[in-house]
C-alpha cells in the first residue's frame, strides 16, 4: 500500500503512522537504510502533529476570546486527580 503523502494525513492518521514507525524501530529488524528513512518520515510526521495541535489550540484561544470566555490554562500533570490514572 502506497503511502499518502504527509501533509494530506488527518492528525489521527499521522499518529497512527508515527506508532507504527516506533514499533517497527524497536523491533530492530529494518536494516540501516530503511531504519533512516522510518526516522526520518517519523519525525515529519511529529512535526506535522505539533503543527496541528498548535493550530487547534489557537482556534479555541480564538472562540473562546470571541465568547468572552476565560483564557486556556496550561495543563498541569503534576495534579494527582485519580480520574486521570497515574502520571506517566
Amino acid at each position: 500500500m502506497a503511502k499518502k503523502k504527509i501533509e494530506n494525513l488527518s492528525f489521527e492518521e499521522s499518529l497512527n503512522e508515527l506508532d507504527t514507525i516506533v514499533q517497527s524501530l524497536e523491533q530492530g529488524d529494518l536494516n540501516l537504510e530503511e531504519s533512516m528513512a522510518l526516522f526520518e518520515r517519523g519525525l515529519s510526521l511529529s512535526k506535522l502533529s505539533q503543527n496541528k495541535l498548535n493550530t487547534a489550540e489557537q482556534k479555541v484561544k480564538i472562540l473562546l476570546e470571541q465568547q468572552g470566555e476565560q483564557q486556556l490554562h496550561d495543563f498541569d500533570v503534576s495534579t494527582n486527580d485519580s480520574s486521570l490514572g497515574e502520571p506517566l
